[in-house]
């Protein structure tokens, strides 16, 4: 789980700042404000891990990427070839990682790590993308225990040199070439096991970073229309898909999974879970999915909606009910550690449910499998009111701790734009409530009376004259 995030030079913003990461973070603003440009960068990150490529510093990814970025210039800030794009995370490790040291006998442990690196074009030919520098900080109670990572030389474009400090890196004898380049943005290269004699921790490092990215999972704000029949041979998917175009085949992967709701919540089996939350959210009465035949592998979504007793194909029922339904599946889906980075996971719903959505994201957040927490952390660029509203009411409620939610909004009143954090007090009140957050609706109260006023003076001083 993410702890905190700072990006550099990367597309609209020239530094976000420090962005406190909680189970549940919340980014908002206007459209082409750079709220969607924090998850791009994080899908980027994600793709390059995920890149057979090793000497990619980045992937801005494909046709068939989640995020596709173009060249360096085109995801560089104010589009500048001379500027550099930094950034910086710190994230939790589920168990303790400890690794000894084989010369001296120490032991050194942490429960989180740090990571920063820096990476740009070439100063000579403005061409290639290097990378400049990376550095991890093993952490201990916020505390660096260990400290190490790689500098490119300056005027060069593959030789590195690695910088440690609080743990003393031993040369191998005969060993007086340069340890190689970084591996993509983030990982020693092997080169630097061979180089020193008690060097081996750092491919710890690197397999705990590619579990962090590989633990990340992306859902756009365009869900794929809903079919009357779906195709599944048996396969389970990793996750819904870009698009939720495996959500139905994750339905039936989970089908022996159960998922409880919270502290003492009966567990239920993971259809019944789905379907109790689209009827929280008001979209259904039932939800199920059949299987045509025994001979054929395809399946039916079947709907019963509010006041109907008839069972209905999901293409007949409201469009929001197809686009939520993969935010949903996606949610309960994931494996326990996951993170979980939605567009507007309201879209096409209508207040009310956008309303219950809020209430869903907490129980996702809440929830557990096997009696263990699942520990879901949900990254969330979203423009609904709603939604925010009635997480400031849980809070007040102490149903969800305010410590538990992060949110953001993305101020473009100023220049270069800011990532201002919305503070909450221990009432769900948002402090510093930003100028039209929502839109000018207080404007639009206002106006509306007066424009009332006028009328019905004019239409008193018609009905005079009439007389």
């Amino acid at each position: 789980m993410f702890n905190r995030l700072r990006i550099q030079n990367f597309k609209g913003w020239k530094d976000t700042g420090n962005i406190r990461m909680a189970p549940i973070s919340l980014f908002f603003g206007a459209n082409s404000s750079g709220k969607s440009s924090i998850g791009q960068f994080l899908m980027m990150l994600k793709q390059t891990v995920d890149s057979p490529d090793r000497k990619a510093v980045f992937n801005p990814g494909g046709r068939n990427a989640a995020v596709q970025l173009g060249s360096y210039q085109e995801m560089v800030y104010r589009r500048d070839p001379k500027s550099k794009i930094e950034f910086e995370y710190s994230w939790s490790i589920s168990e303790q990682l400890r690794f000894r040291d084989p010369l001296s006998g120490q032991v050194y442990s942490g429960d989180g790590l740090f990571f920063c690196a820096k990476a740009g074009l070439s100063d000579d030919d403005q061409q290639t993308l290097l990378l400049d520098h990376l550095k991890y900080e093993l952490m201990q109670d916020n505390q660096a225990t260990v400290t190490i990572g790689m500098e490119r030389r300056s005027n060069t474009k593959s030789e590195y040199r690695v910088e440690f400090t609080k743990h003393t890196l031993k040369r191998k004898r005969g060993r007086g070439w340069s340890p190689g380049a970084p591996v993509r943005f983030y990982g020693f290269p092997d080169e630097v096991v061979a180089y020193y004699q008690n060097a081996e921790f750092v491919q710890t490092l690197n397999l705990q970073h590619e579990q962090l990215f590989r633990s990340l999972y992306y859902l756009g704000p365009l869900r794929t229309k809903a079919e009357r029949l779906y195709s599944w041979p048996g396969v389970e998917p990793e996750s819904v898909g870009y698009d939720g175009e495996n959500t139905v085949a994750a339905i039936l992967a989970a089908r022996n999974r159960k998922i409880g709701l919270g502290y003492r919540q009966r567990v239920k089996p993971f259809e019944e879970v789905i379907a109790q939350k689209l009827k929280e959210m008001g979209l259904i009465e039932e939800f199920k999915v059949n299987q045509i035949s025994d001979q054929r592998q395809d399946y039916e979504v079947k709907v019963r909606t509010k006041g109907s007793i008839d069972w209905v194909d999901l293409p007949d029922v409201g469009f929001g009910i197809s686009q939520v339904l993969p935010v949903l599946v996606q949610c309960f889906y994931a494996p326990a550690g996951s993170i979980i980075l939605m567009e507007q996971p309201e879209i096409h719903l209508h207040p009310n449910a956008q309303t219950a959505l809020a209430d869903v994201m907490i129980d996702v957040i809440n929830s557990k499998e096997n009696g263990k927490d699942r520990n879901i952390q949900l990254v969330i660029e979203t423009h609904s009111e709603h939604f925010l509203r009635r997480l400031q009411r849980r809070i007040a409620e102490d149903t969800v701790p305010k410590s538990k939610v992060s949110a953001y909004f993305a101020n473009i009143s100023k220049t270069p734009a800011t990532l201002d954090p919305l503070q909450f007090d221990s009432f769900g009140n948002i402090l510093n409530w930003p100028e039209n957050f929502f839109g000018a609706e207080m404007d639009d109260i206002t106006e509306h009376a007066m424009a009332a006023m006028t009328k019905r003076m004019r239409e008193a001083d018609n009905a005079e004259v009439s007389q």
